[in-house]
């Protein structure tokens, strides 16, 4: 099973990621959009970050987490190259997380490092994943998703 494939779209880009588990589908995911960023092999893990997020939907959820990591990379050029994480239900009287009270959560650990222009291979400008054509179904081998990108 292919993790991510590209999907060319007129003015835009879409990612069909695909995962035995949610968490691994919302992994792959992550590493289709840094992989649309740069090539992320020579990469070195230098920094890490904590992730946060709560989403009405496991749909919701793919979206806002992707946007978190476009928002990592706009504004410190920091790049994921290995996800850890873990998905739930919120609870009633859990505290909002990213300003949004939720019915699923993800809790991630992303290490990777800073984008460097003259080092590193410069493909896609991805300005936010979009709930336009946004696709989540369970298939024979766990889960499927499509997420399309504004670029």
């Amino acid at each position: 099973m292919k993790k991510y494939e590209q999907i060319d779209i007129s003015g835009d880009v879409a990612l069909r990621v695909r995962g035995r588990t949610l968490e691994e589908l919302f992994r792959n995911a992550a590493e289709g959009l840094s992989e649309l960023i740069t090539d992320t092999a020579g990469m070195e893990e230098t920094e890490e970050r904590e992730v946060v997020l709560g989403g009405e939907s496991m749909e919701d959820l793919l979206v806002r987490w992707l946007n978190e990591l476009v928002f990592l990379f706009d504004t410190y050029g920091f790049i994921g190259k290995r996800f850890d994480i873990a998905l739930g239900h919120a609870r009633d009287d859990s505290t909002p997380v990213s300003g949004k009270r939720g019915k699923v959560r993800l809790a991630a650990r992303v290490s990777g490092g800073c984008f460097s222009p003259g080092v590193n291979e410069s493909r896609l400008l991805v300005k936010a994943a979009t709930y336009h054509g946004l696709s989540f179904r369970r298939v024979d081998s766990g889960w499927e998703a499509v997420v399309v990108f504004d670029i």
